[in-house]
């Protein structure tokens, strides 16, 4: 009764007359000006102030009247951070966990600014309970301290004990996760660097993987095995290990099949990315199609869910299993989620699109029966309409060109195609770093040496080091839409070569 006592006074004397946030009831009535903003907001509909304050005030950002409604609306929605349903089934145990201990973290630190110290303490040993099962180390530490300080007041030396050994055991662990992250975040900012700009990268990732190891070994707690799988399999990665990259992910997700009360959707998910493109890197087809179905069904409701179906898309072409392909666009087009994507996202998939009339334009197999979406494809429509991206997107501008020509020969028109490959060639001098597009450059250069010959294998020059590169060179696709290659370029070449009746000799 005497912590009620406690929290009754501190309640009396500073609580505010109102608390404003976002719940049902609120959200029901439908001339306030937050509901309308924040409808606005899920719908997808806003993307800037300039939007948001035309659509509510039909003024600028820097009307009053929207400045202030954006400044309430936004201290209401971090109010509401307070009142989130963890209990709803999509959250794990350990996000449950992981919310509450840190919510009831925030009500100590309160507690102890009102000098309520006794209803302070029981609430950290409520916290230091949990944060053990879930070896929240950070969490332990804190409450710890809390307790340790209580103990020493209430002149319990055995408790201070107790406390000072836990605080000592889990602010060593804590210090390895600190050096752990750091590693981790390290590896993936070298990870992404060229070779001219890191000339030492593979030593470097391999020192990250020695300490790693050897922090797991001493403090083998799930924030360290996390990071220690992450930078092995991205280690891996850069060196086009996929095989090892697999075995890494394969290990991860067994060791959460061994401890079911540390399930984390958000960490399992990144492992599931890795392990499903290591196997389009493999073409594993067969183990690949399993693989993404399972990802897909456990993942629905998780935010990688469309990356999921693109590594599944990249699969089944890269294997040549083209009605699959088929079947995995439609299923991703038809989910009420897809008209939502990013303008990013709609980009790269209105690049597969075209992509796949490719194929259906040009392969003759009858089991590809056109799918009624690409039915409405306009080839000529595409052919006519300029390509035009955003400087950061402009490699689709190379990507839909490439595919142009392609439908371009397909339908004889030589002297179309002739001038795409000479935009290419210029789109290749201003926009491709040899480096960073080096397959796609080899590629250019191999359209341009078959247009120089008007289109006949058989009059065309020096090209054949551009074919070697290719196959010499492999496919290296880590998300980035520099590194896209929808159709595998090698394959690629072999098409262009039938549509123009000569084979490569």
């Amino acid at each position: 009764m005497k912590h009620l006592i406690e929290i009754s006074k501190i309640v009396t004397k500073k609580k505010v007359k109102k608390i404003e946030i976002f719940d049902d009831h609120s959200l029901k009535q439908k001339n306030s000006k937050f509901n309308e903003f924040y409808e606005l907001l899920m719908k997808g509909d806003l993307k800037s102030d300039q939007e948001a304050a035309h659509a509510l005030y039909k003024s600028t950002p820097t009307d009053d009247k929207y400045r202030q409604l954006k400044s309430r609306f936004k201290k209401r929605l971090l109010n509401t951070l307070f009142f989130l349903d963890v209990n709803q089934a999509s959250s794990s145990n350990y996000n449950r966990a992981y919310y509450s201990c840190h919510k009831d973290w925030t009500l100590v630190k309160i507690l102890l600014s009102n000098k309520a110290q006794d209803t302070a303490a029981q609430l950290a040993k409520s916290i230091v309970g949990t944060a053990l099962k879930f070896e929240f180390s950070d969490i332990i530490v804190s409450a710890s301290r809390i307790l340790r300080t209580h103990a020493m007041q209430q002149e319990d030396e055995k408790s201070y004990n107790e406390y000072n050994a836990l605080c000592q055991k889990y602010q060593a662990i804590l210090q390895a996760e600190i050096e752990s992250d750091e590693l981790y975040e390290r590896t993936i900012l070298n990870s992404k660097k060229s070779n001219s700009k890191a000339p030492n990268k593979i030593e470097l990732l391999q020192s990250y993987c020695d300490r790693s190891l050897e922090l797991s070994q001493s403090h083998p707690s799930p924030v360290i095995l996390y990071n220690q799988f992450m930078i092995f399999a991205t280690f891996h990665e850069v060196q086009e290990d996929y095989h090892n990259v697999y075995s890494t992910c394969e290990t991860a997700e067994q060791y959460v099949l061994e401890h079911p009360h540390l399930y984390r959707e958000d960490k399992l998910a990144k492992i599931a990315l890795k392990k499903l493109l290591a196997l389009v890197h493999l073409k594993d087809f067969e183990k690949g199609q399993i693989q993404a179905e399972a990802y897909l069904k456990i993942f629905e409701k998780n935010e990688i869910w469309l990356q999921l179906y693109e590594y599944y898309l990249l699969l089944a072409i890269h294997c040549q299993e083209y009605s699959v392909a088929h079947d995995v666009f439609e299923r991703a087009y038809e989910d009420k989620r897809f008209k939502k994507i990013s303008n990013e996202d709609q980009d790269k998939w209105n690049a597969f699109e075209v992509y796949l009339c490719v194929l259906l334009w040009i392969q003759t197999d009858s089991k590809n029966e056109k799918p009624k979406r690409y039915k409405q494809f306009k080839v000529k429509r595409f052919l006519e309409e300029p390509i035009i991206f955003p400087k950061n997107q402009r490699i689709f501008t190379v990507i839909l060109v490439i595919a142009q020509v392609l439908f371009l020969l397909q339908e004889e028109r030589l002297g179309e195609a002739f001038e795409r490959v000479e935009r290419l060639k210029g789109y290749s001098t201003r926009l491709l770093k040899q480096e960073e597009h080096y397959r796609i450059t080899q590629f250019v250069r191999l359209l341009q040496q078959l247009a120089k010959a008007h289109f006949d294998y058989k009059k065309i020059g020096v090209h054949q080091k551009y074919v070697d590169r290719l196959k010499e060179s492999s496919i290296k696709y880590r998300n980035s839409p520099n590194e896209l290659e929808i159709i595998p370029y090698t394959h690629l070449w072999e098409m262009i070569l039938d549509i123009t009746n000569y084979e490569n000799s």
